[in-house]
């Protein structure tokens, strides 16, 4: 019985296209896909390293170099890219097509170096598969409506490779890096971390939002609204990678799925607010005008008419945070500001977690028995975050995974309250 004929989205990281040698891999792999009788459209990065050499050299023309031309020169990496793939190609017999942003027309807003697609147009696509071809498309980058150059940010090539999936209806994204799939945790951290054979679209956007670094988190987003499967393996080998689908009821089994960290955070504590309407917005207005983003807020119980605020941001935007902070500390007629600038965050995820009690409760003995000491707490359905201190980061993530997706680790069938 002939195979069924699948349209199939394959994005390549940097590392997948980092050599003339990796780029001919890359094509074989294709070819095995297109031999199959697939449509296939395939999303390119940038070759490694080459973002980064196009920042500095803009850097050193400019130090501050206008948005609209650095989206411009980062752009030609992917452009560089893609060609490259489409002439491997061709040497194996397989007729390809490379298009840019424009050419195919990923419709962005003009936000510069962050923009959001609102559209992709896919007819020059469908005029490839119709002919037999494969098409390589720029990942990264868009065009606004004037026809300026934009880019997506940071992994906007996984952003791009699932927004082309769901505009071409494909029955799934692969997304090939140099990691064979989703782990329960940072296998450099905790050698005992596991590969998942399936993680949902929600606990996926729970690790990726908490510093897990496999998926940018706006392609899941995206995967989430539009159903779109992702298949997240290695370009390296056929190895089977990790499923990130829909919710399926025996995900709701594992308790806990994966143990994330974000390490280079920062506290920051506005000390003796007084404790009356708009206060939080006249300190947190300021900070969102500036673009800084803040994770965690604790405000303590008032006392005497006043309280302690804490709240966490990027330790890259410390510095801004609290000069606008001090600004605004003697304008409300607050004490003062405290920072501590080396402080991470540590993260348990997991469906399970919505259905069952005792996990806050195990999670902070894990850590009490290891002396670790925690400053904030945070938690939404699916997930429990603390911070602690950044030198303690390996050990807590090693002792919670162990005490929770480690060979021991014991039920909480048994366990009461959370």
């Amino acid at each position: 019985m002939a195979e069924k004929k699948l349209r199939i989205v394959q994005k390549y990281g940097g590392t997948s296209v980092g050599s003339p040698d990796r780029i001919r891999a890359v094509a074989a792999r294709i070819k095995r896909s297109y031999d199959q009788g697939h449509d296939i459209a395939v999303v390119s990065s940038a070759m490694s390293g080459e973002t980064n050499r196009l920042i500095a050299l803009a850097k050193e023309i400019s130090p501050t170099p206008l948005p609209r031309e650095l989206d411009s020169l980062v752009s030609t990496g992917e452009q560089v890219a893609c060609a490259l793939v489409a002439m491997a190609l061709a040497d194996i017999g397989v007729p390809a097509i490379s298009l840019l942003g424009h050419q195919i027309r990923i419709q962005t807003d003009s936000s510069y170096g962050r923009a959001r697609i609102r559209s992709i147009d896919v007819s020059r696509i469908e005029e490839a598969f119709a002919e037999r071809r494969v098409a390589i498309v720029a990942g990264f980058q868009g065009v606004d409506d004037n026809l300026n150059i934009t880019t997506l940010g940071r992994g906007g090539s996984d952003t791009s490779g699932v927004a082309l999936a769901a505009a071409l209806k494909a029955d799934a994204c692969e997304i090939l890096t140099d990691v064979t799939g989703v782990y329960t945790t940072d296998p450099r951290v905790c050698p005992d971390a596991r590969q998942l054979d399936r993680i949902s679209y929600d606990e996926m956007l729970e690790l990726a939002s908490l510093g897990a670094k496999v998926l940018q988190i706006r392609s899941v987003e995206i995967a989430k609204r539009y159903q779109v499967p992702v298949h997240v393996r290695s370009s390296f080998d056929d190895s089977e990678g990790t499923w990130v689908v829909a919710e399926e009821k025996k995900m709701e089994e594992i308790l806990v799925s994966g143990v994330a960290f974000e390490r280079d955070q920062a506290k920051l504590t506005l000390e003796g607010v007084p404790d009356s309407p708009g206060l939080a917005a006249s300190i947190f207005v300021p900070l969102s005008e500036a673009g800084i983003v803040i994770d965690m807020i604790v405000q303590n119980v008032g006392v005497e008419g006043r309280t302690d605020l804490t709240f966490t941001v990027p330790q890259g935007d410390l510095a801004a945070t609290k000069s606008i902070c001090e600004k605004t500390v003697s304008g409300i007629g607050a004490r003062g500001v405290k920072a501590s600038p080396e402080v991470a965050k540590v993260s348990v995820v997991g469906l399970g977690m919505r259905n069952h009690a005792g996990v806050a409760a195990r999670m902070f003995e894990v850590l009490a028995h290891e002396g670790i000491n925690i400053k904030m707490i945070s938690t939404s359905e699916i997930k429990i975050s603390v911070i602690v201190d950044a030198d303690q980061v390996d050990r807590a993530v090693r002792a919670l995974h162990s005490a929770f997706l480690g060979p021991n680790a014991r039920s909480l069938d048994s366990a009461q309250g959370a």
